[in-house]
Order: structure tokens, then sequence, then C-alpha cells
């Protein structure tokens, strides 16, 4: 055998090597980037005046670690949404009414807009994403940048 085919077959293995690692990196950007929701919106400075104003419940979704790194938006109610008494600490919040108005933050608008859709489909008629997140986004510069302020998370 020749050097010729083994390079050839090197080149083939590398470009299929190269397509799959694409292809995996592209289904990496679809689980993590932001789903559209189609529904209200706020920008971080107006759900802190909203949430301040008592306009809204404004529900800090994100883990503790999270708060306890960045502190909590003031006026926002941490609720880890991975928490099975999730919906239980919600209820308490809104007195168990699906149409008071909830906007939901998490990091980066990712995590809160996928929580509006699943919120939104089991009959919670007002919910407001906040897609800017704490940390920023493509939408805006978040909760921190923005200068708004926080409270220190303590477990």
């Amino acid at each position: 055998m020749t050097g010729k085919p083994a390079s050839r077959l090197s080149r083939r293995a590398l470009l299929g090597a190269g397509m799959g690692i694409a292809a995996a990196a592209g289904v990496g950007w679809a689980v993590w980037s932001r789903p559209q929701f189609d529904g209200a919106a706020l920008s971080v400075r107006d759900a802190f005046e909203a949430a301040k104003a008592g306009d809204i419940i404004l529900v800090d979704i994100r883990r503790p670690d999270e708060w306890a790194r960045t502190g909590i938006g003031q006026g926002a109610h941490p609720i880890d949404m991975r928490h099975a008494g999730f919906i239980a600490e919600l209820d308490a919040l809104t007195g168990a009414r699906k149409d008071v108005p909830i906007a939901l933050i998490c990091a980066r608008g990712v995590r809160s807009a996928r929580l509006s859709i699943a919120l939104t489909e089991a009959g919670y008629t007002r919910v407001i994403n906040v897609p800017e997140g704490m940390l920023g986004s493509d939408v805006g510069q978040g909760w921190i940048e923005t200068g708004l302020p926080v409270t220190a998370y303590d477990s």
C-alpha cells in the first residue's frame, strides 16, 4: 500500500471527526440558546421598578449557588426552578392564582424563557420573562451590570 490512500483516509477521518464536532457544537448551542417565548418581557430596570411598585412578583429561578455568588435582585423572590416544591412556593406567593403577573429572571434569560413557556402552558396567564437576566445576554447588560441593587443570599 502506498502513502497516498492512507493520507486520503486520514483526511476523510479528520473531515468526518470535524463534522461530528461541528454537529455536536450545534446541538449544544440549540440546547443553551434562548427559546422563543412569545409572551411579555421586561428589561431588568423595568422589572425592578415593577417589583418595587408591587405590580409584579419577581422570581429569581436560579440555583442557590448562583444566588450566593451574585446576590438576588432586590425585590425578587428566590425559588430554585429545579426544586420539587417550586409550584407550591410560587402558589404561596400568588395566593394560588394563575392570573397574577409573575416575572421570571435567571442568569442570562435561557431558563426564564423555558420556564415562562412551561408556566404559560400550565395555565398561568400573566407570565413575564426578563431576558437580560442577572448577568446579561444579547438582549441587554443584565441586572448586575446595570447597577441595580442586590440582596445577599443567606442560605
